[in-house]
């Protein structure tokens, strides 16, 4: 497997996506990693407690350290307030990312504009050959960043993932990716 070596730091206008510290378990765990509105769509369970963050934390470290899994801290700049986070996952130059952003940040623009930056940096990595992510086919919210970034629907994967924060059920998912002018 590649190894992938991203910066600890990605800023953008408004934020700082910083490396994820085991320093930040409570404010991930009660900015966003608890609140089941906000986990809905995501491929984890809503934490019930800290600790469950904090082991979360522990390993994002070492896979982080292998080069394969890398989460940062969405922070804005002129407060430093936690808003979400960012994760990107290497398998050999295929490229998986997600995000997720406290409630009380919805509707502000700020999930696409860490999606642009992150974007931005995979694209000018020469060992990247394919950006994409999946997306459950009812997060209207999440496909309407991903167009905006530039992102296209490339294909929808019936009954694709099972979501541990919506029954367990298995949902369909849209794949999007990045145009990228260089696959074959």
């Amino acid at each position: 497997m590649e190894r992938l070596i991203l910066p600890e730091q990605i800023p953008t206008e408004r934020l700082l996506m910083q490396r994820q510290r085991y320093e930040d378990a409570e404010e991930i765990f009660y900015a966003y990693a608890s609140k089941p509105e906000a986990t809905r769509y995501v491929s984890w369970p809503t934490h019930q407690s800290i600790r469950t963050t904090r082991d979360y934390l522990q390993y994002a470290r070492s896979a982080r350290n292998l080069g394969l899994d890398y989460t940062y801290s969405m922070r804005l700049v002129e407060t430093s307030q936690l808003v979400g986070s960012y994760g990107v996952i290497n398998e050999n130059g295929r490229i998986q990312f997600g995000y997720i952003l406290s409630p009380t940040y919805w509707n502000k623009g700020l999930a696409t504009e860490a999606c642009r930056g992150v974007t931005t940096l995979l694209n000018s990595l020469p060992s990247i050959h394919r950006i994409g992510t999946y997306v459950d086919c009812e997060n209207t919210a999440s496909i309407r960043v991903l167009e905006k970034c530039g992102y296209q629907q490339e294909a929808k994967l019936r009954h694709w993932m099972r979501f541990p924060n919506q029954e367990n059920l298995a949902k369909d998912c849209w794949v999007y990716v990045w145009p990228k002018s260089n696959e074959a």
